[in-house]
Order: structure tokens, then C-alpha cells, then sequence
């Protein structure tokens, strides 16, 4: 059991998910700082926007120890336009120059040879196959004398 253990923590796959998460964590902390310290101070300005997460429709007022019910559509609001930032955030600091450098290492690899455009037929692979293993035990080339069946003729 331990050594099923062992080579389930071995694999690479493992390892690489454990350093993206911890590569992400840390990624959260940039793309959250890009977001609060630009682009909502931009829109709190462009907008008026500072008052929106407290937006909202009070459906019953707080009355003694009870508190307000109030439905906050602000703050979905709010929460909307804060995940559409980070994505944006993501989009363009991360998924743009990755695509581009896949770009790049794909025209400096050479271009492998593309396959025939048309798969062969099954007679013309198993005749390169006969041809093959006829050349691998030594024989003539199949193309110089025609094979002909072992069986014997019917009388």
C-alpha cells in the first residue's frame, strides 16, 4: 500500500499541479494588486462607483435586535465586475504572451514531413509489409518474381 503510495506522490503529474497551486497563490496576489490598486480606482472614478457594493433594496427595516433585511444587488454587481477584471487581468498578462511565445517555438522547430494526403489502400500495406519482411530474411525482391500460393492445384 505504501509503495502504491510512493509512486502516486512520484509522478510528475502530481508534482506539477502542487507547484501550480503554489505558483498560483502567489499569481493571486499580483493580479488582485493590479486590480485593486488600478483599474477599480479608475472605475470608483469613471463611474461613481464607490457606493456600489452598498447598493441595494432594504426589503424589511431592522427593528430592535433584528437586523435590516436588505437585497444586495450591488454587490453582485460589484463581484461581477471584479471577476471580469481579473479575468481581463489573466487574459492579457498571461494566456496573450504564452500564446505567443507557443507562436515562436513552433515556426523555429523544423516542419516535420506532412503524411501522404491519402492513407493507403489494405492491399497496397500488406504488399509493403510482404515487401518488408520478404527483405528482412534475405530473399529476392518480391517485384522480381511473382509469388505464387504453396497450395497444390486441384485435380
Amino acid at each position: 500500500m505504501l509503495k502504491g503510495f510512493r509512486e502516486f506522490i512520484l509522478r510528475g503529474n502530481v508534482i506539477d499541479l502542487a507547484v501550480a497551486v503554489v505558483i498560483g497563490g502567489a499569481f493571486t496576489a499580483i493580479v488582485n494588486g493590479l486590480v485593486t490598486g488600478i483599474f477599480n480606482p479608475v472605475i470608483a472614478l469613471l463611474f461613481d462607483a464607490s457606493d456600489l457594493a452598498k447598493a441595494g433594496v432594504t426589503l424589511r427595516a431592522a427593528h430592535g435586535d433584528d437586523p435590516a433585511i436588505v437585497l444586495s444587488w450591488g454587490a453582485v454587481i460589484s463581484a461581477v465586475i471584479q471577476f471580469l477584471l481579473v479575468a481581463i487581468v489573466v487574459y492579457f498578462a498571461l494566456i496573450v504572451p504564452m500564446n505567443y511565445l507557443k507562436r515562436i517555438q513552433l515556426r523555429k522547430k523544423p516542419q516535420e514531413e506532412e503524411p501522404a494526403s491519402t492513407p493507403l489502400t489494405e492491399t497496397e500495406l500488406l504488399t509493403q509489409i510482404r515487401d518488408l519482411l520478404q527483405e528482412q530474411r534475405g530473399g529476392a525482391h518480391p517485384s522480381a518474381a511473382p509469388s505464387t500460393p504453396d497450395t497444390p492445384p486441384l485435380a
